[in-house]
């Protein structure tokens, strides 16, 4: 006769060993995508992923990289969305090396090793890590939108040379006022910390390729306006050759010294009331009466008389003086206009031209 602790321990021996299952989660966005892609294998993958461009490749590449264990369950539901017949589920991992394998053969091998150091690296970087690398501009006003006191916690979880960026570009009230809550901020809940995190990562990390190319557009426009303006034409005419569509929206944002005229008073007088008059004087040589009365119209009395009375002199000036004046002033207007101080939008202008 069979003792039980024998019948058990044969039993033991000819029933698998039963691993546990992953938890199962829902996947959202791009994790949903990953997942399908790893889980068709690498031919399947392959054909897919040729119609993804390098963007959007990198975002599913971060996120399959950082995936982990996906359950079958999780992967059920993921095909009666997207594969009628795909009802075989099992588990699945991904990592860093499932998704190079997946990618080999699809991009050229230094773009491919691009995404990877970029995946590699980010795999060992917090979020609030990776928000460096975003635009202050972009990070402004995205906290412009939140509650302030939501703003003032990401602020302090940042990198202070971020934030200080950012809070530059934030009006001085509102500046003010972030800067006396996060001086107040107190310990918060672990559970709501980790739901601003997977927020920021979810309208940043995820989303930001929808910001990425008007951001670049705002940067190469910026780099163009403070370049000499012949420079700058030859620069637009070139690339107008090659991508049109490209040089008309940087038309659109570029602003210039002969852009002012186009300013309504108010803000111009902004603009010139932080300008010395000497420099206003330099900046106006070379201009025509139309356009000479416009900026007069924008200073104070004392001002006007000061410049009319040097204009009159008809003190020559070098070429190179006269640009730098124009620069300068130019360049605080992007600058005020960059911390919301103003707006420099030719439409708002209601009687800026003088007949």
């Amino acid at each position: 006769m069979t003792s039980p602790s024998a019948a058990n321990a044969s039993a033991a021996a000819t029933t698998p060993l039963q691993h546990p299952k992953p938890p199962a989660r829902r996947l959202n966005g791009v994790q949903r995508v990953a997942a399908l892609l790893l889980s068709l294998g690498k031919t399947s993958s392959q054909k897919l992923l040729q119609h993804f461009d390098q963007e959007e490749i990198r975002m599913i590449t971060v996120s399959a990289a950082q995936l982990g264990t996906v359950a079958s369950e999780e992967l059920d539901r993921l095909a009666e969305e997207f594969i009628a017949q795909f009802s075989h589920g099992t588990t699945l991992y991904g990592s860093a090396n499932e998704v190079e394998k997946m990618l080999e053969g699809v991009l050229p091998e230094d773009q491919l090793a691009d995404i990877m150091s970029d995946v590699l690296g980010n795999s060992n970087r917090s979020i609030w890590d990776r928000l460096a690398t975003v635009s202050e501009t972009v990070f402004a006003n995205y906290l412009l939108k939140e509650h302030p006191q939501t703003a003032a916690l990401i602020l302090t979880k940042i990198k202070p040379a971020a934030a200080a960026k950012v809070l530059s570009h934030i009006k001085t009230d509102m500046r003010n006022q972030l800067v006396r809550r996060m001086l107040s901020i107190k310990a918060v809940v672990p559970e709501i910390m980790r739901d601003v995190e997977k927020t920021m990562h979810e309208d940043f990390m995820l989303n930001l390729s929808g910001t990425l190319e008007a951001d670049s557009h705002a940067r190469m426009a910026d780099i163009l306006n403070k370049m000499d303006r012949d420079t700058m034409e030859d620069a637009l005419d070139n690339l107008n050759e090659v991508k049109p569509k490209t040089a008309e929206i940087l038309k659109g944002l570029l602003f210039t010294f002969d852009d002012i005229i186009n300013l309504n008073a108010r803000t111009r007088m902004a603009i010139f009331d932080q300008i010395p008059t000497d420099r206003i004087v330099l900046a106006l040589k070379g201009t025509n009466a139309q356009f000479r009365e416009v900026i007069l119209s924008s200073l104070t009395s004392r001002a006007r008389r000061i410049a009319e009375h040097e204009l009159a002199a008809g003190e020559p000036a070098a070429q190179r003086d006269v640009l730098d004046a124009r620069s300068a002033i130019t360049n605080l207007a992007l600058e005020m206009a960059g911390r919301g101080e103003i707006e420099l939008n030719p439409k708002q202008d209601d009687g800026a031209y003088f007949a």
